[in-house]
């Protein structure tokens, strides 16, 4: 019997991720924020080449079992190079990104389970002259993008997925052997990317960057987010650091909130009922049930969140949204 599974990240660069004057070619153009990847992928060559994303990693592999043991194994995935959208307007042109090696550590196999890991990335097209905070403190190649995945396949024909590690920048959204979205890596640091990563300081040096990686929110909550970023009114944006609460549980309060990076910790009566990443909605049951907070969002990691209002979203959705919300009724 032969079984195959997978595990893929799709990497973008989600509106408001870069700070500072670095954004300015964003605003301004010619370069581009990409737009989310659906909640399912399909084909990935023609994903790739669309200039829709900018690096896929497609972790998939086989093992054949006879009698109950695993007697094969081997890899199919490997890393996809996406294109970089430059230009004004509707002139676009579409330039290659430069590919890094795939990297594939000797699979741990026993007669029950074998253990695949892949890292797949590279640099984006364009040159960008930034300080670093180290010798030789002024670099103009782009730093590197990458995720380092892990698979884990048994003979009885489950398997396990998992993230093990991440370029700081930009977003990476994990899928499964059927395409589904399962999964985000919840922090984008630019300032780190830019800064720090560079030579031994990733997997094709001597380093790898921890990856922290929360569940996926609903259907719902990201088409609600296109509504907040890109309804016609910019929402604010502000920044929390670790450790601070964005709101106090038992406060008015009638803002609603898009996390557009980190995670936040949910807290009710002073218990740490959830965390939640980056595309989640919040703070709506404040404004169907009479302006008072019923939780407290303490920031877990540096956040950022984009600030909205209930007239940007129809009251029926934002009861659905929060009918998925009241976590303290759950067990």
């Amino acid at each position: 019997m032969r079984y195959e599974s997978a595990i893929i990240s799709v990497s973008w660069i989600p509106s408001e991720a870069v700070p500072g004057m670095m954004r300015l070619p964003f605003d301004l153009g010619p370069v581009h924020y990409d737009d989310p990847p659906g909640d399912q992928i399909g084909d990935i060559p023609t994903l790739t080449r669309s200039g829709a994303v900018r690096f896929i990693n497609e972790l998939r592999a086989w093992v054949e079992v006879e009698d109950g043991w695993i007697v094969r194994h081997g890899h199919l995935g490997r890393g996809w190079i996406g294109r970089t959208k430059i230009g004004f307007g509707t002139r676009m042109f579409l330039f290659r990104a430069i590919a890094m090696r795939d990297i594939r550590p000797e699979p741990e196999a026993s007669k029950l389970a074998v253990r695949f890991v892949q890292t797949a990335g590279g640099r984006p097209p364009l040159p960008l002259p930034r300080k670093l905070n180290r010798p030789p403190f002024v670099q103009i190649m782009p730093p590197v993008v990458w995720t380092t995945l892990g698979l884990t396949m048994k003979a009885d024909g489950s398997s396990t997925p998992e993230v093990m590690g991440a370029s700081p920048f930009p977003r990476h959204w994990i899928y499964d052997a059927a395409g589904k979205l399962i999964q985000k890596v919840a922090v984008t640091d630019f300032k780190s990317w830019s800064g720090d990563i560079f030579g031994e300081r990733t997997p094709w040096g001597s380093e790898d960057s921890p990856a922290f990686v929360t569940e996926v929110e609903t259907a719902l909550e990201r088409e609600l987010s296109q509504t907040i970023m890109r309804g016609g009114t910019k929402p604010q944006i502000r920044t929390l650091p670790a450790g601070k609460t964005l709101v106090e549980q038992g406060q008015p309060g009638e803002a609603l909130f898009l996390l557009l990076d980190g995670v936040l910790a949910v807290e009710v009566d002073g218990k740490s009922l959830a965390e939640v990443g980056p595309g989640a909605i919040l703070g709506e049951r404040a404004v169907l049930e009479g302006g008072t907070r019923t939780a407290t969002l303490r920031a877990l990691t540096p956040v950022r969140v984009a600030v909205a209002t209930a007239e940007q979203i129809s009251p029926e959705a934002l009861a659905e949204v929060a009918s998925g919300h009241r976590r303290e009724e759950k067990p």
